[in-house]
């Protein structure tokens, strides 16, 4: 079997991006107050683009003879992010700070799947998750500004 290691970030990834997808909804829908108006249709582009970003990988998954997780109970299973259920009153350092940790843990993820891809030769899934990796980095810095926080991508 050709590209292996590739595959297994890959569909990791695919899980990964559900939860951090399902945990910025959970912020989208539990936020109230003075930034509400601004913060909620931000949330709708960020939910976007991680559903973007999973379909991406889920079909170049297919596309090497992968077969990427798709089902909730799957899911719920191989993420390796943590569920963060909604709660009222959660202010949006807290809010923003819980999402920039889960994009951390993409771009972290995006990095061994590149290595793991060029090891492979598999310079299309690398092409692909280094565009991905691009935009993670600057959701990051932008969703850390927003908590007068540096984005420290470099750790």
């Amino acid at each position: 079997m050709q590209y292996q290691k590739t595959k297994e970030i890959l569909n990791q990834a695919v899980a990964d991006l559900s939860q951090l997808q399902m945990v910025v909804r959970q912020q989208h829908w539990y936020m109230r107050g003075p930034e509400f108006l601004n913060l909620h249709p931000y949330l709708d582009d960020v939910m976007a683009e991680l559903d973007d970003q999973r379909d991406l990988i889920a079909e170049r998954l297919i596309t090497i003879d992968g077969s990427p997780y798709s089902s909730l109970a799957e899911m719920v299973d191989y993420s390796t992010i943590e569920a963060h259920p909604g709660k009222w009153g959660t202010p949006t350092t807290e809010r923003f700070a819980t999402i920039v940790d889960g994009y951390h843990h993409l771009a972290h993820l995006y990095e061994k799947g590149i290595k793991a891809a060029d090891e492979e030769g598999d310079y299309s899934s690398s092409d692909i998750l280094t565009t991905c990796h691009n935009d993670l980095e600057k959701r990051i810095w932008m969703m850390a500004a927003e908590i007068n926080q540096a984005p420290n991508i470099d750790e």
